[in-house]
């Protein structure tokens, strides 16, 4: 494990268009991708994605996450993604529903459910996005897929459990663990009650 015990490092990029701010480009995912042990999963919350892979994946990504509702041309973006050597990865806003992933979900290694509207941290958890994952996860597994269902926005301590139960097993928490006394216990907790979210035999 890395950096604290965490996994992986999540990095959103946005652009002020298609989220209200603008953070980090590609020389930042570089720095981050020389000072980081663990994978760099990269959240592009930016319009016209398609125009940029090569940019990203050349700074460090790992794992590469594009909008379905900012991409023009979705399965080219992932079939692009994956030729360049990184992993493939679709987010959905709270608003989109998992049909617009329906028709790419074979080609996908990673469906990224936002359970926030994307471009501010610190936000509450949307409870109306649980059965969003169920329903995907149902889908991966009548297809026989390995499929990664990564959940990002308002996840802390108290509620990774809930989001686990429901199929989610990669887990983003910005707030809920650099707010927290001490990051390395806050990962540990927060994967150990995953994990038993998950292993807990359904009734």
């Amino acid at each position: 494990m890395g950096e604290a015990g965490a996994d992986l490092l999540h990095v959103d990029v946005m652009d002020g268009h298609f989220v209200p701010n603008l953070t980090i480009g590609p020389m930042i995912v570089r720095a981050a991708n020389e000072a980081s042990s663990v994978p760099l999963d990269v959240h592009l919350m930016i319009r016209n994605a398609e125009l940029y892979l090569e940019d990203y994946i050349r700074a460090g990504a790992d794992i590469l996450t594009v909008h379905a509702e900012a991409v023009t041309h979705l399965h080219g973006a992932i079939q692009k993604i994956k030729s360049l050597g990184a992993r493939a990865s679709v987010a959905l806003n709270p608003g989109t529903s998992i049909e617009a992933v329906d028709c790419v979900l074979e080609d996908l290694d990673m469906v990224l459910i936002m359970t926030v509207n994307p471009g501010f941290g610190g936000q509450s958890f949307i409870e109306s996005c649980l059965p969003k994952i169920e329903q995907l996860r149902e889908r991966a597994v009548s297809r026989g897929l390995e499929l990664d269902i990564e959940v990002d926005g308002g996840i802390k301590v108290d509620n990774v459990h809930r989001v686990a139960s429901a199929g989610a097993n990669v887990i983003v928490s910005g707030s809920g663990i650099f707010k927290s006394a001490d990051w390395a216990k806050t990962i540990w907790e927060m994967r150990e009650r995953a994990v038993r979210a998950r292993t807990r035999p359904q009734a």
